[in-house]
């Protein structure tokens, strides 16, 4: 099972200061914080994609190009790419050229994002934004797996024996994981495909989370690619943690409230009590991870989101302490004593290439 990090490049002023980090501060915090996810021993880092304040990461694809020099096992992912308003020949070539860059560790998130306005913005139109996200990935797949492409479609203009340079990393494309909070129709998307579904569940009840997990794994061995069992999920998380569960409440209570996504409404103990947000001590983010197994499943990707709401750069590396020491180890022994056998591991480049080199029976 993979543990990780992931980032939505948020820049929201530190309540306790009233001071907000530039634009540029921001962006080097990222990459501090990707490296340390690898120091303390972490498998993943994911950023987010967006093209409108608050936030700033715009270009996963240089942000990972950098971290990939820096780094040695860390996999690098993105937690959105927006797969309605990117062009899917740009995203085929951007994120093998990545995958060649850092000797296959990389894997992509496909999503439709939470920002309406980003449609016209890319000369799309929000209302066909399903409609966007089947057919690009559905032109992607096929830019990756055939060297030699002629398509026609609804929303972009045609390819004529066209060929995406670079090819992939070993005729292996980058795995993809489907992200969604809402929409069955992502869930099916993933299922058709046989590929990852990631919910990313850090607004929404267990009751929510499992209906849509349950769905992606009926649908996935609908199709045939293995038991419902076998379907490959991820979960998304926030926690915030300190040795005592009292000063942990009390530090994230003025960050909680003034966060930009959520801050405003139901108060620090509402959401903590109706989603997976885990605010206290190390012991009780380990007893709240485990019990998402209780909804979802055997999983095989646990993201969490630490580094939001202007909590300093400080902060966000105690965290990752915490996670590296204290939980995430705890996590991984437990959740492996628990896994039945026939659930298979989280996907990875080099157990790709062996499965695509082995013939099939």
């Amino acid at each position: 099972m993979q543990f990780g990090i992931f980032t939505v490049g948020d820049i929201t002023a530190d309540p306790t200061t009233g001071r907000a980090p530039g634009e540029h501060d921001r962006i080097k915090a990222m990459l501090t914080i990707a490296q340390k996810a690898e120091e303390v021993g972490l498998d993943v880092f994911a950023t987010g994609e967006h093209h409108n304040p608050p936030f700033v990461p715009s270009s996963p694809t240089t942000m990972l190009g950098y971290i990939a020099a820096r780094t040695e096992n860390l996999i690098l992912s993105t937690s959105t790419t927006l797969i309605t308003t990117n062009d899917p020949v740009k995203i085929a070539e951007d994120y093998a050229m990545l995958q060649h860059i850092a000797d296959g560790r990389v894997d992509l998130m496909m999503g439709r994002g939470n920002t309406g306005p980003v449609y016209p913005w890319f000369g799309k139109d929000i209302r066909d934004g399903i409609d966007l996200a089947i057919e690009n990935y559905a032109l992607l797949r096929r830019l990756w797996d055939e060297d030699t492409v002629t398509w026609e479609g609804k929303f972009r203009t045609p390819l004529q024996s066209f060929t995406s340079t670079p090819r992939p990393l070993d005729g292996v494309a980058p795995f993809v994981w489907h992200g969604s909070i809402r929409s069955p129709e992502i869930a099916e998307q993933a299922a058709y495909y046989g590929d990852g579904f990631f919910h990313n569940n850090i607004f929404w009840p267990a009751s929510h989370t499992r209906r849509m997990v349950d769905l992606y794994r009926e649908r996935y061995a609908h199709y045939g690619h293995g038991t419902p069992e076998q379907a490959i999920v991820g979960l998304g998380g926030q926690v915030f943690m300190r040795a005592n569960s009292q000063d942990a409440v009390r530090e994230f209570r003025p960050y909680f409230d003034n966060a930009p996504v959520y801050g405003h409404g139901p108060s620090l103990e509402e959401f903590t009590t109706q989603t997976p947000l885990t605010v206290g001590s190390p012991q009780q983010v380990i007893e709240r991870t485990l019990s998402f197994r209780d909804y979802a499943g055997d999983y095989q990707r646990q993201l969490f989101l630490i580094d939001h709401a202007g909590l300093p750069l400080k902060t966000v590396l105690e965290q990752l302490d915490l996670l590296g020491e204290e939980v995430v180890p705890v996590l991984r022994k437990e959740f492996a004593n628990l896994r039945p056998v026939g659930v298979p591991d989280a996907p990875t480049h080099p157990s790709r290439t062996t499965a695509a080199a082995t013939p099939s029976e």
